[in-house]
């Protein structure tokens, strides 16, 4: 196949470039990575509070949190493209950012890939992966710039511009130029978010093998709490400019913080509830929690997972359902139970028996059973 057959095939059809062969992306020294009691303003506008932050060399973490809450601004910081109000940023140990030190971005070793790709539209793709390798010979960063583009499975397009890619093919790029001059840190910007879905399981899975590759410290930033998980070895949640919680995919979605915590990795009921010697008393029954105060008003929360039902009249507390949807392996029901304000969302796996108009019993899952000071 011709090279102008292969961007027939790959554009006009649809089909998206194989990548290049595991393995052989070049690897580099990982570097570690320190936030300090870093805070960060906007003309007045806190962005960043008081941030304390570390990244183990070759660590990926995913940033995560809703849109305006200081990820991105975090991230520039570490990058040099923003200089933060207070706080030191340490790389290996060493200070880049304080009261009186300020290294520029080139002089820290971070490779910074930015959410639009930020590619130049005028330079050759070729042209665009070279051009951060100012400190080498024009043929050792040509050669260099090939391998990059070889593993990402782009070498026949090194001649064409960025216009004649597709959105996909472009992240390949963007990913090339900022791993080519072999960084310690690489810092990520939603780099999936423009990414149809199709395509972005799989761009996102080969971009995590070549960072493994590499050996680079990473931090991603995404709005996706799926995302994080899938790709982080740690998660650093944040909300208003503030850490909210720091830990694995399952220590933030097995053990939350807080309320909010909760809220972003799934779906959840919520009701009232009372503690007791016992556990906590609420419209769905006596449920677990320990350590609490008796008497203390506390918010319990059910993933709807967690729901399980049964025929009238076994354990549990009675509950009649009223609607039901069909979404592919799972049907989605919404149940009504005497003594909650809010109707009962449960999950259940494609092919039960349970109808609209049923009367049911309602017991949960312990392990999806979250309980929270008021």
């Amino acid at each position: 196949m011709s090279k102008q057959d292969k961007k027939t095939y790959s554009n006009g059809n649809n089909h998206q470039l194989r990548w290049g062969a595991p393995g052989t992306a070049s690897a580099t020294i990982a570097a570690g990575l320190v936030f300090e009691n870093v805070s960060h303003d906007y003309d007045g506008v806190t962005s960043v509070r008081d941030m304390s932050l570390s990244i183990a060399p070759g660590e990926i973490l995913c940033l995560l949190g809703h849109s305006g809450c200081g990820k991105t601004t975090l991230m520039r910081i570490a990058a040099g493209v923003e200089r933060q109000s207070h706080g030191r940023v340490l790389i290996n140990g060493s200070e880049v950012a304080g009261d009186d030190i300020f290294l520029p971005p080139e002089k820290r070793g971070v490779g910074l890939m930015f959410q639009d790709y930020a590619l130049f539209p005028h330079m050759s793709i070729l042209a665009n992966v070279m051009f951060g390798l100012t400190n080498m010979s024009r043929n050792e960063a040509k050669s260099a710039a090939m391998g990059a583009l070889g593993r990402v499975g782009l070498t026949d397009y090194a001649d064409d511009y960025p216009h004649a890619l597709s959105g996909g093919e472009q992240q390949r790029v963007a990913l090339a130029r900022a791993l080519v001059p072999r960084p310690g840190i690489l810092l990520m910007d939603e780099p999936f978010s423009g990414l149809d879905k199709r395509l972005r399981d799989n761009v996102r899975d080969e971009t995590l093998a070549v960072i493994r590759e590499t050996r680079a410290t990473c931090i991603i930033v995404t709005h996706d709490p799926e995302e994080a998980m899938r790709m982080g070895d740690k998660i650093a949640l944040m909300r208003q400019g503030r850490l909210v919680q720091h830990g694995s995919a399952s220590d933030l979605y097995n053990h939350p913080a807080d309320l909010f915590a909760a809220r972003f990795f799934s779906e959840l009921n919520q009701l009232e509830g009372r503690a007791n010697s016992d556990g906590v008393e609420t419209a769905l029954g006596l449920l677990p929690g320990d350590g609490l105060e008796t008497g203390a008003a506390v918010d319990v929360c059910v993933r709807p997972q967690g729901v399980i039902l049964g025929r009238p009249g076994l354990c549990g507390v009675p509950g009649r359902i009223r609607a039901k949807r069909f979404v592919g392996e799972v049907e989605l029901l919404t149940i009504v139970v005497d003594g909650m304000t809010n109707l009962l969302q449960a999950r259940v796996r494609a092919g039960t028996p349970w109808e609209q108009g049923m009367d049911v019993s309602v017991t949960t899952d312990p392990k999806d059973v979250l309980v929270f000071p008021r």
